[in-house]
């Protein structure tokens, strides 16, 4: 064995073995004050609180207790889901360009034969709704 020698002489590198502490899956019973007689009677595990029976006028209830810890885990994760879905639109919601492929003619002048000119925009914009559902008018306007 292994010693460390300090001012007050050799101590002993591990600390003497203790006994091993049991903890039961249920805390003690705690009387509540007031008229009608009630307990709470705590359940854990692994050292952590996960929730209690409440004895009260008869009626045993269980209230289990929320873990902040967990719950912060499901805001990431659904903020995760809410931005990679909202990527995922953004990038499938981007218009082809107005025209087609532009070539270059002889003499270096631009060709853009057999393309269709851009549609023109109309003057008011499309109501919200309409861009989501991508809605189409149902009477042709000249």
């Amino acid at each position: 064995m292994t010693a460390i020698l300090n001012p007050t002489g050799a101590a002993p590198l591990r600390p003497p073995p203790t006994q091993p502490v049991t903890v039961g899956p249920v805390g003690p019973v705690l009387e509540l004050p007031g008229t009608p007689a009630s307990a709470l009677v705590p359940v854990i595990r692994d050292g952590q609180a996960i929730g209690a029976y409440v004895l009260s006028g008869g009626r045993v209830r269980y209230r289990p207790v929320t873990d902040p810890d967990r719950l912060l885990a499901a805001a990431a994760g659904a903020f995760a889901v809410a931005v990679l879905t909202a990527a995922v639109a953004a990038v499938g919601r981007r218009k082809p360009p107005a025209i087609g492929a532009v070539t270059m003619g002889p003499g270096g002048w631009v060709s853009l034969r057999g393309v269709r000119p851009p549609t023109l925009r109309p003057a008011t914009p499309r109501p919200w709704w309409a861009r989501v559902l991508r809605a189409r008018r149902l009477v042709v306007e000249r």
